[in-house]
């Protein structure tokens, strides 16, 4: 048989075979991220839109707060002010349809220790997060930089050790970091998300938060980020976003050749 004979033999045949069956689209497989904050409120306030996003793309959020930042009213005593942010807390997390969890520590006085560290490493290995956001390491607030501090040393532990209740390890976490204007000092924003089609639904979220709406703080926090999202939203080409950097050494890219 000639070449171009057994050729057109075989595409005869191949046109005979049925096609198979379309497979479905797999869906893109979810995340986990959690958002850990000095106090609650912070990662509403600065990743919330964020989060918002991506519950709505499928991921799992949770939300551990290591403090309520109950001393942050002045017209409430402490414990008086600790629940009604832990309402609000909660009713956050419903807007957000998100898990949240609250950590032992007294606003003003979340330890930079070992027990803070094994605290919210035995949480990560209980969620296994792939992401973690928190607070940047400078910051005017002592609360934020122990939480950065207490986190970043918390992923690690996480992953070299088992938890107390004997949850495995859990390894490659990634950590980003939330612009707040507490922790402007050498914050560099380097990620950008973008969060237009989202802001509507943030006001709402950060709403359930009385420190939010007025009435407690002179700081303007509603104006503050709403117009930083439309910075960095121009900043990256978009209609509104939110930045985030990451660590030093994660600032690298391996390339084969130029792009």
């Amino acid at each position: 048989m000639s070449g171009r004979t057994h050729a057109l033999a075989l595409a005869l045949v191949l046109a005979a075979v049925p096609a198979p069956a379309q497979q479905p689209a797999m869906p893109a497989q979810s995340r986990t991220i959690l958002a850990i904050g000095a106090h609650a409120g912070d990662m509403e306030l600065t990743a919330g839109a964020v989060l918002l996003k991506q519950r709505q793309l499928g991921d799992r959020i949770v939300l551990l707060h290591l403090s309520l930042g109950e001393r942050g009213n002045p017209k409430l005593e402490a414990a008086a002010y600790a629940r009604q942010k832990r309402t609000e807390a909660e009713a956050a997390a419903r807007v957000l349809g998100a898990d949240v969890l609250f950590g032992p520590f007294r606003d003003g006085e979340v330890p930079n220790n070992d027990d803070a560290r094994r605290h919210v490493a035995d949480v990560i290995r209980q969620v296994r997060p792939t992401l973690v956001i928190t607070h940047w390491r400078e910051s005017i607030h002592r609360d934020h930089a122990a939480t950065h501090a207490i986190v970043v040393d918390a992923v690690l532990l996480a992953a070299i050790d088992a938890g107390k209740a004997g949850e495995p390890p859990h390894r490659g976490t990634r950590v980003w970091y939330a612009e707040n204007w507490e922790d402007a000092d050498e914050f560099t924003p380097y990620l950008y998300v973008d969060v237009g089609d989202q802001m509507a639904k943030w006001r709402e979220l950060v709403a359930s938060y009385e420190f939010v709406r007025g009435g407690i703080s002179s700081f303007a926090y509603l104006d503050y980020y709403t117009s930083l999202a439309t910075v960095r939203g121009a900043e990256a080409r978009r209609r509104q976003a939110v930045a985030f950097d990451i660590d030093p050494l994660g600032k690298k890219r391996v390339l084969d050749s130029v792009p």
